[in-house]
């Protein structure tokens, strides 16, 4: 695996652990967040407040693929987590990112495309 890879697992990782702080810490000042059908976030401190509402303290994560090419990026699998009425509940998800460089690089871009299995 790249080291973008692995970097990009350990960024999925941690929403799956609810550890919030490494997950700001692996995207740029200027972050823009996509979810698909739903809202738009714009910058770290609104980022930051997004992650406080969504990230769970623990969810079940299964990564099927993670795919790097240049400075974009895609990661798919299936989050075993709470739906907003507090039970258990399936996703599948599909991030496409874009990053800010080749060496070391944060999360500039990020779209998330999600649905929940029955």
């Amino acid at each position: 695996m790249t080291e973008k890879g692995k970097f990009l697992k350990k960024f999925n990782e941690a929403f799956a652990k609810g550890d919030t702080q490494f997950i700001a810490e692996s995207v740029t000042q200027d972050i823009k967040w996509t979810m698909l059908g739903d809202k738009t976030i714009n910058g770290l401190e609104e980022f930051r407040k997004e992650i406080e509402s969504v990230v769970q303290s623990e969810c079940g994560l299964e990564l099927d693929k993670i795919i790097t090419h240049g400075n974009t990026a895609a990661v798919n699998g299936i989050i075993h987590a709470q739906d907003q009425n507090g039970k258990p509940a399936t996703y599948a998800f599909c991030d496409v990112y874009k990053l800010s460089g080749f060496k070391n690089p944060k999360i500039k871009e990020m779209k998330s495309y999600i649905t929940k299995i029955k």
